[in-house]
């Protein structure tokens, strides 16, 4: 899928970092402000797997959603990623597309590389193959079909 690159931008603000390691638990290394959402950059990937976040204190951040990241530990991925948005019903989101679209252009620039493979480390889980180009993240993987039909429109 091609979907607009939505990079994320340094958000140094002192009381939203210490409300998010309040609902998180964990020491925060970076706290980022993408179009939609937060973004998290913890220190290592079991930080990102083994987080149980406050979902009541998570859900009070003015955010959409809230993304967790680091570095992965892991040759098989370049970063690892969870996405809560409680705020919205959504206590964790299994795999988030919209959020790679933030993450692949963090992780390009850090990694120096444009084609990347992230690991979102949510109870189901899942690998999101990303390549930046330019202003684009391309985002492919599998996918789990939950509903397939059809809609049948009647005549007016």
């Amino acid at each position: 899928m091609d979907f607009p690159s939505t990079p994320p931008v340094d958000r140094s603000n002192e009381m939203l970092k210490k409300q998010i390691a309040e609902a998180l638990s964990v020491s925060v290394n970076e706290v980022w402000d993408t179009k939609f959402d937060t973004m998290v950059v913890l220190k290592d990937a079991d930080s990102v797997r083994e987080l149980t976040p406050d979902m009541t204190s998570l859900a009070k951040i003015e955010t959409r959603g809230v993304m967790l990241t680091s570095e992965s530990d892991s040759a098989k991925y370049d970063f690892i990623s969870r996405f809560f948005a409680p705020q919205h019903g959504i206590n964790e989101d299994p795999v988030t597309g919209s959020a790679h679209c933030c993450l692949a252009p963090y992780w390009s620039e850090r990694l120096g590389k444009s084609t990347l493979i992230g690991y979102q480390a949510s109870r189901r889980g899942g690998t999101v193959h990303c390549e930046v180009t330019d202003e684009r993240v391309q985002l492919s993987g599998t996918a789990v079909t939950v509903l397939d039909g059809r809609l049948l429109l009647e005549p007016a």
